[in-house]
């Protein structure tokens, strides 16, 4: 397999692969932990660590797989009523002011995950450097960034050929 075609899965379906496998986590960690908990009245300091920053991670990338489907929170009564280059227009500002929030995020960021590895921090249970659960921000907003940037990319060539503006999907039904 070619890595053009490795880097074209991953434009697909980056996300799922990186949450699928944290769910599974999720998933296990919180059931082992029940298990634990009520059949052999012991529970465990690092289950509760595991999933929660497992959580924090799926938080993230979902961020950057609806920005991806153009699927996450927005106000688009107005979208409708406006012409088809107005609305690009529209939602290529609306890439571009979550753009510079997200790249601001990201520089703001890096900072706790460096402060982290310089003093050493450790999580209470699991005692592992904080600096890998800080992580999760910088990479939802990088990830975030690149599918801004491809969003941007695609409205702008709807644009030049005079299609329509890419709605979005549901990421649910």
């Amino acid at each position: 397999m070619c890595v053009k075609s490795i880097f074209k899965k991953f434009d697909q379906d980056g996300e799922r692969w990186l949450a699928l496998p944290l769910y599974t986590l999720v998933v296990l960690t919180v059931f082992l932990e029940i298990f634990r908990r009520f059949f052999l009245s012991y529970s465990s300091i690092w289950a509760e660590e595991v999933a929660r920053y497992a959580f924090i991670y799926i938080a993230w990338i979902g961020a950057a797989a609806a920005i991806k489907e153009r699927a996450h929170i927005r106000i688009d009564f107005l979208l409708p009523l406006l012409s088809m280059r107005w609305r690009t227009v529209v939602c290529v500002f609306g890439d571009i002011a979550t753009l510079v929030l997200a790249v601001l995020a990201l520089n703001w960021s890096i900072e706790p995950v460096i402060t982290s590895i310089e003093f050493g921090s450790v999580t209470h249970g699991l005692r592992v450097s904080q600096a890998w659960f800080l992580m999760a921000v910088p990479l939802g907003f990088t990830l975030i960034i690149l599918r801004l940037l491809q969003s941007m990319k695609r409205d702008i060539a709807d644009l030049r050929a005079g299609r329509p503006v890419f709605d979005g999907n549901k990421l649910f039904d």
